[in-house]
């Protein structure tokens, strides 16, 4: 399985940080020898720097992806999304999108994913949906919009920028890599910080 993180310049790091962390670390998975690489795309060869002011130099561009069944395209928030530059990359996100394969978005690139069409006829979320009209004057899928910090329908992902531990939730529970109950409470130490899901999530993996 391979996880194609796009990179651009100003990506919003704390967007994928728990992603990236428990991935990488394998520390959760169900099987922890599963093969798992987290590949950087880049819309070019060079060096990008996050938000948070960290250089990351891509593996790949976006042209030589090749996803299998498996594979996810992972795509962070960054204030670049909406320039000329992403157009192709945005268009190939909508392709994969369409033709099955498993895409995540969150704040950014939820806008980008508006503007190229993609999410039209699916449910979804954002950061506002009348900033989506209002930035995306093409964007018709209003109706299928939903107010809440995650949403999954189908192979795609879409969460709000305030929501990055929703994200990831929905994340790990679409790649199918971290047994259920850990994943559950995984999400619920995090999101209320109570002792009792420490002890549920060391369970969960003995």
């Amino acid at each position: 399985m391979k996880i194609y993180l796009v990179v651009l310049n100003t990506l919003a790091d704390w967007e994928i940080g728990y992603l990236t962390a428990e991935l990488h670390s394998k520390r959760m998975m169900a099987a922890p020898g599963v093969a798992c690489e987290i590949v950087k795309v880049g819309l070019t060869p060079a060096p990008i720097a996050t938000m948070g002011g960290i250089s990351i130099t891509p593996d790949i561009t976006f042209d030589a992806v090749r996803m299998e069944a498996d594979d996810l395209l992972l795509m962070p928030g960054a204030d670049s999304w909406q320039e000329p530059p992403t157009a192709p990359l945005l268009a190939f996100a909508k392709d994969m999108v369409v033709r099955g394969h498993r895409v995540a978005a969150i704040c950014g690139a939820t806008i980008g994913l508006a503007q190229a069409g993609a999410l039209d006829d699916r449910q979804h979320t954002s950061n506002d949906k009348g900033y989506l009209k209002t930035v995306c004057p093409g964007y018709t899928g209003e109706q299928r919009y939903v107010d809440s910090p995650a949403v999954r329908d189908g192979n795609l992902i879409t969460a709000s920028g305030l929501a990055p531990l929703e994200f990831s939730y929905e994340v790990m529970k679409m790649l199918g890599l971290f047994r259920p109950a850990t994943v559950d409470a995984w999400f619920k130490l995090y999101s209320t910080r109570e002792p009792q899901y420490y002890e549920a999530l060391m369970a969960s993996m003995g």
